[in-house]
């Protein structure tokens, strides 16, 4: 097992956290809790259920299913989170359990066993599960947050940019980094 592995899944995990707060930048408060129908879900129900997700299942990791008996899912799904601050503090509150975790974690504890509702998984599994399950919210919310904005600054390469984009990729030599570094390395800017 490469020992990289647990690294490439924060950086991973650290790209996807920073797409969710860049689209929360650029929406006004009130779009947070805009819904397009009522069987669809608004960036706050979103967070909510993220927020209660990773609680669940990065809170004593290896020690305790992640389905916790405290968590109320169905209730994750009624909003009542009611201002930017509280959306953002359980943004918050989520990532730094997720991360806090994964930062203690070892290359020995990847083949552990974990249960996530009596279903084992090791280690690895159980965090490519999440790596699978939170871009897809995160998806959402970067889809409702471009519908919502006034004016939208993409978040990768923008439209009628890829020709220039890939030039000035190829234009350096062959080289090794994670494909979030230069991501990140601009945000630390």
């Amino acid at each position: 097992m490469p020992t990289n592995y647990l690294d490439s899944v924060i950086r991973q995990f650290e790209y996807y956290k920073l797409l969710g707060e860049k689209t929360f930048g650029q929406i006004p408060d009130e779009k947070l809790f805009w819904q397009y129908n009522d069987e669809s879900n608004c960036i706050a129900t979103i967070v909510k259920h993220l927020w209660g997700n990773m609680l669940s299942r990065w809170t004593d990791f290896l020690t305790t299913d992640g389905e916790k008996e405290w968590r109320d899912r169905d209730a994750e799904f009624d909003n009542d989170v009611l201002s930017r601050e509280d959306l953002l503090s359980k943004w918050n509150e989520g990532w730094k359990v997720l991360l806090d975790t994964l930062h203690r974690l070892r290359e020995e504890d990847l083949d552990k066993t974990i249960y996530i509702r009596n279903q084992g998984h090791t280690v690895m599994e159980a965090i490519n599960r999440q790596l699978a399950h939170y871009p897809y919210h995160i998806g959402q919310i970067v889809f409702i947050g471009k519908m919502c904005a006034e004016k939208w600054d993409s978040l990768s390469i923008p439209k009628g940019s890829s020709k220039s984009f890939n030039a000035e990729k190829f234009a350096k030599p062959k080289h090794n980094e994670h494909f979030t570094d230069e991501f990140l390395k601009k945000e630390e800017k």
